[in-house]
């Protein structure tokens, strides 16, 4: 299955059901290792495949680091999986 045919709001809602109500992921890149790691088993794609879906996500605004990921005080804010804020 290619990335290119998948909704991304449907792969948004399929990762927020895996996220504990209470524990959204903490950290930038133990967030994003988590998202590859749920949407690589959910749709069988491999590590890259699966990382390029986190960019992608990322990007048009369905998973939103709540923190500065190049500052260190910051860098361990959490993570939110939602559609895209309205503009």
């Amino acid at each position: 299955m290619g990335i290119d045919h998948l909704d991304l709001v449907d792969v948004a809602e399929r990762l927020r059901r895996h996220i504990p109500a209470n524990e959204p992921p903490v950290g930038y890149l133990r967030g994003r290792s988590y998202f590859r790691d749920v949407l690589g088993h959910e749709y069988g794609l491999s590590d890259l495949e699966a990382e390029e879906l986190v960019d992608t996500l990322e990007l048009h605004g369905y998973l939103r680091f709540l923190g500065d990921p190049a500052e260190r005080s910051r860098a361990e804010s959490r993570w939110e999986v939602g559609p895209p804020a309205p503009t």
